[in-house]
């Protein structure tokens, strides 16, 4: 499929953070207009009346205001709280009460000695129809993962900025390759066709760091898309014509951590504003790096020096960690998640080292985007084998101490780590097969399994064709295990043109490779098919057959799963719903085999013939089935 998108308009980014009245201009949104002898920056960048949870706090920042009285010149039903001081000089906290608000353009004035000496204008702006009762992803979806610079570089004028100080360079795989928002716009077409339905993108928002900056993960503005990628328009804009193709767009989203060169670090709002702050400030080496024992936090024997290593330490010396027991950095955090939801029209969120924050914290954060948005979605990444540990933060769970989450899924990890294992693995009595089949009977720790994520891998994890040893039977095992479990399933970009990396170790850059044919360069290109090797065409087809049947197959979306115990390396489930059934079978085996099906007659439910939904040939159900290949066999069932 060929790529078209001259129609877009790319427009230009914005050059200055701050927030003067040229700056917002630049930055070219309808929210928050700065008077013209404002020199103060505010945040949120604009706020909604209407919406569920009325109390609004402000964050703003100039030189020497923390002294200032504040005062709203015309608000139509919106009511000042109080203002809140830290103990730095030039951070004010407002809190507004916007119970009775109506869309509007609020003047608020800054005054010293009664003297008007600040005034900005504060955008309260009026919903879009339905933007509380929009759908969270599910089941029905199917999860497409893109890491932005190495996807698609739509609009090569932007691969560089003024402002931003690292530069591109696509000969260096830890570098900036330019990848942008407009790229995966262009892509909609070609996603679309392929059958997934929603699209997680790794983190889009600035990140201003000397290096390594291209994964997105050291935010330096947390309102502001990173110009190398685009401008909030575009983002917004890339949301919205996504849904035209019945896409939806999840954000990747960071309460842990942000990046060093974030302007926090030479003007804290206050005190406690990330932990180790007082140490950092007298010697910036003296850093408590996080322990990573995740377990800690849950643990009914852990003591609060094991808890605190782990929840209050740094990833690295450019990733501070932020302090969510700081009451204004708690409200800072979860109204940006709640900014980003209305701005762009979201589906989803996925919240990056879930555990990592402060608990407490995630409690509030979950519940105040539910309670926002009741039908929403949330995902959170805790990175382990343990099936308890993940169960503990998943929505609905009844812990032992009392701890409750709102967050309704998390990524399974633990059922991705056993489908690589158990196919990598010899067949053998407690080896193979068997343990994916045992892993499900893990499914009892959580409150509802059918809501985790299960992927077959991601910008953290090694390519999978890579990882099944460049063998496609297994690799077809993989991805149909994962497309059709009891799950929302979500894969990585390039999986369906077989993308490649070591196995073994982190290889960062290697994983997170450019796709091919986002680049006019690239000799093979995913997107016309020139160039793809047979096995690559051949999975691009079994992809899209297989994804494309997903969207109206009620089975797989919310039907029930049986499994039967694996024998002689062949392992088979069942998925049932209304008047569809489907039976599918995993043969790891190298030679031919001739599979008995009368054994699985009890998840037949009268029927008496599969047909394969890949390449529609019959199969009659009472006799042998033979399995020619290594790979998977899929049969919906007729009568």
């Amino acid at each position: 499929m060929t790529l078209s998108i001259s129609h877009i308009h790319t427009p230009k980014p914005a050059k200055n953070r701050l927030f003067t009245s040229s700056a917002f201009l630049g930055l070219a949104m309808c929210c928050c207009a700065l008077s013209v002898n404002a020199q103060v920056n505010v945040e949120p960048l604009s706020w909604w009346a209407g919406m569920h949870n009325p109390q609004l706090q402000l964050l703003v920042a100039g030189d020497n205001i923390r002294g200032h009285q504040v005062k709203l010149l015309n608000a139509q039903g919106v009511k000042l709280v109080n203002v809140e001081q830290t103990a730095s000089p030039n951070h004010l906290f407002i809190n507004l009460d916007l119970q009775d608000a109506k869309a509007q353009q609020l003047k608020i004035g800054l005054y010293d000695n009664d003297q008007l000496v600040e005034q900005f204008d504060y955008a309260i702006q009026a919903r879009e129809p339905g933007a509380r009762e929009r759908q969270g992803f599910s089941n029905k979806d199917v999860i497409y993962l893109i890491t932005p610079d190495r996807f698609v570089n739509g609009n090569p004028d932007n691969d560089n900025h003024p402002s931003m100080l690292e530069k591109s360079d696509r000969s260096f795989d830890g570098g900036r390759h330019g990848g942008d928002i407009l790229g995966i716009r262009k892509a909609l077409p070609y996603l679309h066709d392929l059958g997934v339905t929603q699209l997680w993108i790794n983190p889009l928002l600035e990140n201003n760091q000397d290096k390594y900056s291209y994964h997105g993960y050291s935010t330096t503005h947390f309102y502001q898309i990173d110009p190398r990628f685009g401008t909030n328009e575009e983002y917004q804009a890339l949301v919205q014509e996504a849904r035209s193709f019945g896409i939806g767009v999840i954000k990747d989203v960071i309460v842990n951590h942000m990046g060093s060169g974030h302007q926090w670090m030479a003007d804290f709002p206050s005190e406690t504003w990330v932990n180790g702050q007082q140490a950092w400030q007298q010697n910036p080496q003296d850093i408590l790096y996080t322990s990573h024992r995740r377990t800690t936090v849950q643990d009914p024997y852990a003591v609060a020096s094991d808890t605190a290593d782990f929840g209050q330490g740094w990833f690295t010396d450019t990733m501070p960690d932020m302090n969510q027991t700081d009451p204004h950095m708690a409200t800072y955090l979860i109204q940006n998640s709640i900014w980003w939801v209305e701005y762009a029209g979201l589906s989803g969120i996925r919240e990056d080292t879930y555990s990592y924050a402060d608990k407490a914290f995630l409690t509030h954060w979950s519940k105040a985007i539910i309670d926002e948005y009741p039908n929403f979605n949330i995902v959170g990444e805790e990175w382990t084998s343990n099936p308890i540990t993940v169960s503990y933060w998943q929505a609905g769970k009844q812990n032992n101490d009392g701890y409750t989450s709102y967050t309704p899924s998390m990524m399974d990890f633990p059922l991705y780590d056993t489908l690589i294992a158990s196919l990598t693995e010899p067949e053998g009595w407690d080896t193979g097969l068997i343990n994916l089949y045992q892993r499900l009977a893990d499914d009892v720790v959580y409150a509802k399994p059918t809501d985790l994520v299960l992927f077959e891998g991601n910008h953290d994890t090694n390519r999978l064709y890579s990882l099944m040893k460049n063998d496609l039977g297994l690799f077809n095992i993989a991805m149909a295990y994962v497309l059709t479990s009891n799950r929302i399933p979500q894969i990585f970009y390039g999986t369906e043109v077989l993308m490649q990396s070591p196995s073994e170790g982190r290889n960062d850059g290697a994983v997170r490779g450019d796709f091919p044919g986002g680049w006019p360069q690239d000799k093979i290109n995913a997107f016309t098919g020139e160039g793809l090797n047979n096995q690559q065409q051949a999975t691009l087809s079994f992809m899209r057959s297989l994804l494309n049947y997903r969207k109206n197959s009620a089975a797989i979306q919310h039907g029930n799963l049986r499994h039967f115990v694996p024998k002689d390396g062949v392992y088979v489930q069942s998925r049932h719903a209304d008047n569809e059934t489907l039976l599918i079978i995993y043969n790891k085996n190298e030679q031919s085999v001739a599979l008995d099906l009368q054994r699985f007659s009890s998840v037949f439910n009268g029927n008496t013939q599969g047909i394969d939904i890949i390449n529609q040939q019959s199969y009659q159900l009472d006799a042998p089935l033979k399995l020619e290949q290594k790979g998977v066999t899929i049969l919906s069932l007729k009568r």
